[in-house]
């Protein structure tokens, strides 16, 4: 590391202050540095490989290999940014398969940081996970692990009942030890509210501009992805001459706190 590496304790900081963070998926060395020279503070690592890259329909067919594979790509090419990996599908079903699957995108793909997706049931393999050593970040809301349980890519939190379950799982995994939590497609009132109640970073995605940072899909704000975008999104390279003109006013939009605006706020 270097004296300017980014740090869970510098994004813990940045909340303090309230400077938000600008967080993009990376799956290679190439876009590693451009996001780096944009400002991008956090690196998603993230299992929608699966689907920009891949072609997958989801997120599942993704395996521990594929993840470590890409994290090596980025974290080899990573000055300062943090670099967050996604343990992927069945690689944390037991907290001791977790803490094997996270020393592998640690110590082979250089990962700074594991994420996994759940609530209750995962407490205790963060707690396991954070005791070792291993910093997480939890994610919250809409789970694409779990998207043929819920029935497809659908806002979550909606009623009070699951906000207050939310709510409440977001408190347990900080207690566990998460270092930074993702909040995925719940209403903008509620991520607001947890990340005022929490001491450690929220991030948004589809979840409305109160939290403290924003992450989206690399592919998507680019306007790559085929087909309909998500609601959320929005194509950052539409006016811009390059891609690295689109990535810096993405970063900018999300500082000055302009990015998501109404439009990109469903709920």
């Amino acid at each position: 590391m270097t004296a300017k590496s980014i740090t869970v304790s510098t994004l813990t900081s940045m909340k303090d202050r309230g400077e938000r963070i600008a967080s993009l998926t990376c799956y290679d060395a190439s876009f590693c540095r451009l996001l780096e020279d944009a400002g991008v503070e956090l690196l998603l690592v993230g299992d929608s490989l699966g689907m920009v890259i891949q072609g997958q329909e989801t997120t599942l067919p993704v395996i521990l290999d594929q993840m470590v594979y890409h994290s090596a790509c980025v974290a080899r090419s990573r000055r300062s940014a943090l670099v967050v990996a996604d343990m992927p599908f069945l690689s944390y079903a037991t907290p001791e398969q977790a803490l094997m699957s996270a020393a592998r995108l640690m110590q082979e793909g250089g990962a700074q940081m594991v994420k996994l997706e759940g609530g209750k049931p995962v407490v205790e393999t963060v707690r396991l996970l954070a005791g070792h050593g291993v910093p997480v970040c939890a994610h919250l809301g809409l789970l694409p692990q779990s998207v043929h349980r819920i029935g497809g890519y659908r806002y979550q939190g909606r009623d009070p009942a699951s906000a207050q379950t939310i709510g409440d799982d977001a408190l347990a995994l900080q207690d566990a030890g998460a270092g930074v939590l993702v909040l995925e497609c719940v209403p903008a009132d509620l991520a607001k509210a947890i990340s005022r109640t929490l001491s450690i970073p929220v991030i948004g995605i589809g979840a409305g501009c109160g939290c403290d940072g924003q992450v989206l899909v690399l592919y998507d704000m680019l306007g790559l992805t085929p087909g309909k975008p998500p609601r959320f999104s929005k194509d950052f390279m539409a006016g811009k001459e390059s891609i690295a003109a689109a990535v810096v006013a993405y970063v900018e939009a999300v500082k000055e706190g302009s990015f998501p605006a109404a439009e990109h706020t469903p709920f």
